[in-house]
């Protein structure tokens, strides 16, 4: 690969006064807005684990199960204001840094905004349950659709697992990506390939 081909020369040669804010966040600043936005995610990831931990392992009644930040701020876990911001989060995310992918990691990326996707009309129908002050099928709490089948604790873990991993995947195939792949980079973020032997 010839220097004028590395993702760093571009990128190096791109001026960013001359670029719209989503073509910065998806070129010169794509790395550092994953960091943040995968940041977001994990922390966002921890508190699942570890309201689940606090059910499975420690065997805490649901309703003390609030995860890490919901021991100190209960409210957090009853707001279905906060858990659909959080959604609509995710979702903003997703779209927004999807360009700065190419290749089999953009396909990757896509398949988890898709999910969240799903995953956010399920946390709006539950934030318009309390807006309207009335819950689907008589329950006395909000309930989604896929919570018919299966409990809230479980149902957002799986949530949470079926986005996460094509995200992982994601940004596997666009940290290490394939040589024709990086040529089509518009970041820094695989940074430089290996030499190849001699």
């Amino acid at each position: 690969m010839t220097t004028a081909q590395s993702p760093v020369a571009i990128s190096s040669h791109v001026d960013p006064a001359g670029q719209s804010f989503a073509e910065r966040l998806n070129g010169p600043w794509h790395e550092r807005s994953l960091q943040v936005f995968m940041g977001i995610v994990l922390a966002h990831w921890a508190e699942h684990l570890a309201q689940a931990y606090q059910v499975y392992v420690l065997h805490w009644p649901l309703a003390n199960a609030r995860g890490v930040l919901g021991l100190w701020f209960p409210w957090l876990v009853r707001s279905e204001a906060l858990h659909y911001g959080y959604a609509l989060v995710m979702l903003v995310g997703l779209w927004i840094l999807r360009s700065g992918f190419v290749g089999s990691a953009h396909t990757w990326w896509m398949v988890a905004f898709w999910i969240q996707f799903w995953h956010h009309i399920e946390h709006a129908l539950l934030q318009g349950q309390v807006i309207v002050g009335q819950n689907l099928f008589g329950s006395p709490v909000p309930m989604s659709l896929a919570q018919l089948v299966i409990p809230r604790l479980e149902l957002h873990l799986i949530y949470n697992t079926i986005v996460f991993i094509p995200m992982v995947i994601a940004m596997y195939r666009h940290l290490v990506p394939p040589e024709a792949e990086r040529a089509q980079m518009r970041c820094t973020c695989a940074g430089q390939p290996r030499l190849a032997a001699a």
